[in-house]
């Protein structure tokens, strides 16, 4: 009796102990092999560092990535959501940086598929509800994004999206339909935690923002049709309210000031256009870039996984009957999704891309993958999850012998290692060196270039904190740097062009955001800093404010001075929209507490979700 006792208790802990061990399989060949270095990995790490260091230097929040634009920097922390270059930041300094992308992965995998076991559990039984998760690990699309891609705010996705699902669908009275009013049902304690799920994905990628707010609309009028109940959409539409107030110290300063940076010239190009980037487009796409038209072939598979899980579904006689109103209306709302994100796929759907607002800075229909995993799943695990306990074990070994298999065909055809994959890093080694305060930093991002117009690839290497020069559009480099960290190949400055007729350097009390240079100058001319344009800077000379600056096409800060003492100052501001957005999210966590008081009054004694439950 003991034994039993002893095994019942550790039985709830197996399901997350199988999801970890999954998401340790997947980064596991990192530790022998290194991370993977895919697209978008250089951004990430750069913001990472950046973070990090700001943070040694007592700037909580930071605002500039320092070391972009080979230390000239740019805005992307105003731009960029927080969440998951904190993440990396704060992992930065408690492991080694070659550590952080294997750990961070290993977290996100981990949350993943707690996220879809957690929503799967709604209506499936714990081991079904286990395998859900472990499905979303080792779908295409996560290891993809993580060998191939490394898009870390895009993997967030995989644990925001099945919790949405989770706290709009969940209904804690469904074995009673008739003991609570509308009111009541739509507050049951789901609503606050649906907010913050909302707040959470906008403040980790903004097209996930985007995504889910379109996703949460839509699926609350289905399932309030389905139920003929206004509860989904009330729940929805409190719970986006204060989702977006609390993200608004991020949003409001991101919507109002990307007018002060370049970011419609990403929008522009031929790759990010919603039109060319069809699941057709991603079959024909793989004769131009190699591996990255792979995309079309996952879409298919994932859409095909499912709408097969679907009908295997059907034709099992599993999907709940009419008698069963609460599960078939869970069940009908989730199947809709798949079917949604299919129409989005092809071309017949671009009249919706133009009509809804934001949904093209999608830039790709691919993203919707991240909306088709927890589905995906659920679905799967439904089917082929065995009715009897004596045959789940067969099952659990094909799965297992499944998944290690598609790991490593995904670690074949995905895997980007450093500077074979992806010639643009070296090593993280080699990054770590040039993030340094004593580096010569990394290319800057086009979409961020301040401002509008002014070209990246026109800021040398090496530059020294300030040069004089008597023209304020003097060139200061026309040598080519040769193979660099950048997405480009910039020129390089040396002492030996003679292009700076003197420079200095930056005082000892300077820090991020924060520039300080005292000298005296014994002739006149123009300083260009290497520090980029922004409107939020604030610049005093000898503390005379500095206004209606000269502009350079490298968007460089460049300013007049006269012979004598030198007293530059240049310091970071709150502007107006930083301000409002802070106010919007102090207003929304009283709002969040109010929703915390009314769902803890109106909560009625739980009765479970049985019928839903029983479904396998």
């Amino acid at each position: 009796m003991a034994q039993e006792t002893t095994n019942w208790r550790w039985k709830p802990l197996l399901g997350p102990a199988l999801i970890f061990l999954s998401a340790a399989l997947v980064v596991a060949p990192f530790l022998l092999h290194g991370s993977p270095c895919g697209l978008d990995f250089l951004f990430h790490f750069t913001s990472w560092h950046d973070a990090a260091n700001s943070w040694r230097h007592g700037i909580l929040y930071p605002h500039w990535t320092s070391s972009a634009n080979f230390g000239a920097g740019e805005p992307r922390f105003i731009f960029y959501p927080p969440l998951t270059w904190m993440a990396g930041a704060a992992l930065g300094l408690i492991l080694p940086w070659p550590l952080v992308p294997v750990a961070l992965n290993f977290l996100m995998l981990a949350a993943t598929g707690l996220a879809t076991r957690a929503f799967a559990r709604q209506a499936l039984t714990d081991g079904a509800a286990t395998l859900a998760g472990c499905i979303a690990i080792f779908s295409l699309y996560a290891l993809y994004e993580i060998n191939f891609h490394g898009d870390f705010a895009a993997i967030s996705g995989g644990f925001w999206i099945p919790l949405l699902l989770l706290f709009l669908l969940r209904n804690r009275y469904s074995a009673s339909p008739r003991s609570a009013s509308t009111f009541t049902y739509a507050f049951d304690g789901s609503t606050l935690p649906l907010a913050l799920v909302l707040t959470g994905a906008w403040l980790s990628n903004a097209p996930l923002g985007v995504m889910a707010c379109y996703l949460l609309a839509f699926t609350a009028l289905v399932a309030a049709m389905l139920a003929r109940s206004w509860a989904p959409v009330l729940r929805a539409a409190v719970a986006t309210i204060i989702g977006l107030g609390l993200a608004a110290f991020y949003l409001v300063p991101a919507a109002k000031e990307q007018y002060w940076i370049d970011v419609q010239k990403l929008f522009a190009q031929p790759n990010h256009l919603i039109q060319n980037r069809w699941i057709t487009s991603e079959f024909t796409s793989r004769f131009l870039v190699p591996r990255q038209g792979i995309r079309g072939d996952i879409e298919a598979a994932m859409l095909a996984a499912t709408f097969l899980a679907m009908l295997a579904i059907w034709l099992l006689g599993r999907f709940p009957a009419k008698n069963e109103p609460t599960a078939r209306h869970w069940w009908i709302s989730l199947a809709i999704i798949p079917c949604v994100v299919l129409f989005l796929l092809f071309p017949i759907s671009l009249p919706v891309w133009n009509l809804l607002p934001r949904l093209r800075y999608l830039e790709y229909p691919w993203r919707w993958m991240i909306v088709l995993q927890a589905p995906m799943a659920v679905f799967v695990a439904w089917a082929v999850w065995p009715a009897r306990p004596r045959q789940r074990i067969v099952a659990a070994i094909a799965c297992a012998i499944i998944f290690l298999g598609v790991l490593g065909g995904s670690y074949h055809e995905f895997y980007t290692p450093c500077g074979i994959g992806n010639p643009k890093v070296k090593s993280i080694t080699a990054m770590d060196r040039a993030l340094t305060p004593q580096g010569k930093g990394v290319g800057g991002t086009e979409e961020y270039a301040t401002p509008p117009g002014a070209r990246n690839d026109l800021i040398p290497t090496g530059l020294p904190e300030a040069c004089l020069v008597s023209e304020p559009n003097a060139v200061l480099s026309t040598v080519s740097a040769g193979t660099v960290l950048a997405f480009y190949v910039p020129p390089a400055w040396s002492p030996d062009l003679h292009t700076c007729e003197t420079t200095f350097a930056a005082s000892p009390d300077s820090r991020p955001e924060h520039l300080r240079i005292a000298a005296t100058l014994a002739q006149p001319g123009y300083l260009v800093l290497r520090l980029r344009s922004y409107p939020a800077w604030n610049i005093t000379i000898n503390g005379d404010l500095m206004t209606h600056l000269p502009s350079r096409p490298d968007g460089l800060i460049v300013v007049p001075v006269s012979p004598g003492p030198l007293r530059l100052a240049v310091d970071w501001t709150n502007t107006p929209d930083v301000i409002l957005g802070r106010s919007l999210t102090v207003a929304s966590l009283l709002l969040l507490l109010i929703l915390w008081y009314l769902e803890l009054t109106l909560r009625l004694p739980a009765t479970g979700t049985s019928e839903a439950a029983a479904l396998d």
